[in-house]
């Protein structure tokens, strides 16, 4: 029986479907991409309901009325990214404090100057709703036609109620009638507010009895996250959050073991995290025992490249086992960048992936590391018709065109980018 389809795509060079083992990917599972070679891809109401060879189509598919067919001239097809870590709920961006990191001032020192998370605390506080959202469009529009179709948002630049709360409603507005899939992360702990300074185990306390259930009965969030770092929330702090957090039915995520080793990785698989995030100083006891769980390590290489910091250890997480993503992180303070597919090209050039790692990263493990991987990450039947069209006739030329991206447009829920923003 033929299967009804209102968008085909055909005479596809490469048709990179990921179809496999669902769920987390690692091993050899994280190199196999899946491609068919010469094929075709049809959706319906902007779900994938076929995936096969030219010569079969139309023995398999019936087209609708008023469809839409393209024909791709022998190009690349991908499934749309999934960057599962990203900061674009902030108000003023911070070039100031990068030109005194190229000066020679660390990070570190910078945040003890009065700059780094707390200037964006200052300036994100005075900020309407209307600033807000323009600031969040404008990031999430260049991440869209730079390949990114499903997205996290974290809230963190507010740290008072009123603020995180503009932010993440903010966040869920747009959910509502935007293009990309958004998925909200409230990230209150994010750095102890200046009311609460060298009183961080009261914040944590407040977050839990006072802004948690708030948030929780608003249905503003779907995860919850904490910077689990030295001068900032120890790993027993983040493990009592983040376990009332999960108590009180949210997935729950980690900022973990960026510039300290400080055990954030243990903590998440302790509590059951879906993923754990940075990981630039993991240990190598860690690294065994994140690979032993189901937790997605997810690794953010531009915030190294733009921090000058050592890149994350993507080659010993995924020798070990380990489940991996990529994400940008993209933020005001630390990684100013909205590109997946440069992150692609990171982590192949600094952190050891194959291209074909790299690609899972991105798409199936990032995916999983929001709880998506059952329609997101993949271009299989029942999953989201959320695609990549490159000007490309080999996927390795992904990675291999570093900063510029060979995009020609992009689907979501089987339709074109590019028609909706004419």
């Amino acid at each position: 029986m033929k299967v009804q389809a209102d968008l085909l795509l055909t005479d596809i060079g490469e048709l990179i479907t990921m179809a496999g083992s669902p769920g987390l990917r690692r091993g050899e599972d994280a190199n196999e991409l899946s491609i068919i070679r010469g094929g075709v891809v049809a959706s319906f109401h902007g779900r994938i309901v076929w995936t096969g060879k030219t010569r079969d189509v139309f023995n398999s598919v019936q087209l609708v009325n008023n469809s839409l067919e393209i024909d791709v001239a022998g190009k690349v097809i991908t499934p749309g990214f999934v960057d599962s870590h990203t900061h674009p709920l902030y108000t003023g961006t911070r070039q100031v404090e990068f030109a005194m990191r190229a000066a020679g001032a660390d990070y570190e020192d910078i945040a003890a100057a009065g700059g780094g998370i707390l200037n964006s605390v200052s300036r994100t506080r005075q900020a309407s709703s209307a600033d807000l959202e323009d600031t969040l469009i404008k990031h999430l529009t260049t991440m869209l036609l730079l390949g990114t179709t499903t997205v996290e948002v974290k809230s963190g630049y507010g740290l008072d109620l009123e603020t995180e709360i503009r932010c993440l409603e903010t966040a869920s507005k747009l959910a509502e009638y935007w293009p990309q899939t958004i998925a909200r992360t409230f990230l209150g702990a994010h750095e102890v507010p200046l009311e609460y300074r060298n009183r961080s185990d009261e914040y944590i306390k407040y977050l839990i009895v006072e802004v948690l259930p708030k948030i929780k009965s608003m249905e503003l969030a779907d995860f919850v996250d904490i910077f689990c770092e030295k001068g900032v929330f120890t790993a027993e702090q983040s493990r009592r959050y983040l376990q009332a957090a999960k108590d009180m039915g949210f997935g729950v995520r980690m900022h973990a073991d960026e510039f300290h080793d400080t055990g954030g990785a243990s903590v998440a698989v302790d509590v059951g995290a879906m993923s754990a995030d940075h990981l630039l100083s993991i240990s190598d006891r860690n690294i065994e025992k994140i690979a032993g769980s189901n937790t997605v390590a997810t690794l953010l290489p531009g915030t190294a490249l733009f921090l000058g910091k050592p890149f994350p250890p993507g080659r010993r997480l995924l020798d070990a086992g380990a489940a991996v993503a990529i994400a940008t992180d993209f933020n005001p303070g630390s990684c100013f960048c909205e590109s997946m597919p440069l992150m692609i090209n990171l982590a192949v050039c600094q952190c050891g992936f194959t291209i074909e790692e790299a690609v899972t990263a991105v798409t199936v493990n990032g995916a999983a590391a929001l709880g998506m991987d059952d329609h997101k990450g993949a271009l299989v039947p029942g999953f989201d018709a959320d695609m990549i069209l490159w000007d490309l006739d080999d996927y390795r030329g992904i990675a291999y065109h570093m900063a510029i991206p060979d995009i020609e447009d992009v689907l979501i829920a089987g339709q074109l980018v590019s028609s909706m923003f004419e």
